[in-house]
């Protein structure tokens, strides 16, 4: 049972420069919240109580400002910082301590996800004992992503980062549930030309030992980058429709650990004081009121 959860929020934001240069992209607002309440709805959705966000380094306060410790939230939150991006798998040698000789999952600070079952699944992925496990989903440009071929028992058979050649529509996306071998694994990983140590090389590993599973996101489903600009915006327009037109917010935290029981509404309550007068305070204050 996984009950650990790492955020990798650091990176350049390099494609979203200049407004990154002063900002980490994590805390920039899709729509109504920052970009970071989303990927820890994800894990809180999994039930996932103890969690590590990655920072870049000097960033840390920045983050503590809208995010203490997650005693809010009826969750464990620290902090940690990265000294420079050296790919994804830097994380669980970041998070080595914090990991111990725990299960963990990783999911990527830009990552956006929603759908009716997406819950379901996520419970379902945190029952890994042995291995790992992906997300994956169809997409239109698979030459784009890191992509993923499975057989019938949906184990991984192949991952081909930007595929010249097609084989599958299966794209990787940023959210990944691994044993403790994750540690040592990551350790033995030697740099890409990129300098960096990759995310597919630390899934091969586990692929070539046939303990590489994978889940898919159905169509009712939605997975996001937030990478560029555009992308950014996009997302943040789906998320708005979404609100304005169902009434109820994607990604709101105190919501989820309401939900969850690790909470009460006198700790929604004080969210509501610490957020002040706001849109996002207004619908805290309806939940309680019902």
């Amino acid at each position: 049972m996984i009950k650990k959860g790492i955020i990798l929020a650091g990176g350049a934001g390099s494609r979203m420069s200049p407004v990154t240069k002063a900002v980490n992209k994590q805390l920039l607002p899709l729509y109504d919240k920052p970009l970071f309440f989303y990927p820890l709805s994800v894990l809180m959705l999994a039930k996932i109580k103890d969690i590590l966000i990655i920072v870049n380094k000097g960033q840390v306060e920045q983050f503590k400002k809208v995010l203490p410790n997650g005693n809010s939230l009826g969750i464990k939150i620290t902090y940690a910082e990265q000294e420079k991006p050296k790919g994804l798998p830097d994380a669980f040698l970041v998070g080595e301590k914090f990991i111990h000789k725990s299960s963990v999952a990783l999911i990527l600070g830009d990552n956006f996800f929603f759908g009716q079952s997406l819950t379901k699944k996520l419970i379902e992925c945190t029952n890994l004992s042995k291995g790992a496990k992906i997300l994956l989903h169809t997409v239109k440009n698979p030459s784009l992503y890191g992509v993923a071929s499975i057989n019938k028992k949906k184990k991984v058979i192949s991952i081909v980062e930007k595929p010249k050649r097609i084989t599958s529509n299966l794209a990787v996306t940023g959210l990944y549930f691994f044993d403790n071998k994750v540690i040592n694994y990551s350790k033995s990983l030697k740099q890409s030309k990129r300098k960096e140590i990759e995310i597919v090389d630390l899934l091969n590993k586990y692929r070539s030992k046939n303990e590489l599973s994978a889940e898919i996101i159905g169509r009712g489903g939605t997975w996001l980058d937030t990478g560029s600009i555009e992308d950014f915006n996009n997302t943040s327009n789906f998320v708005a429709t979404i609100e304005n037109r169902q009434g109820f917010k994607i990604g709101c935290i105190e919501e989820i650990a309401l939900n969850n029981k690790w909470i009460n509404k006198n700790q929604i309550k004080k969210a509501i004081n610490f957020y002040g007068n706001c849109d996002y305070s207004k619908y805290l204050n309806s939940i309680i009121s019902k």
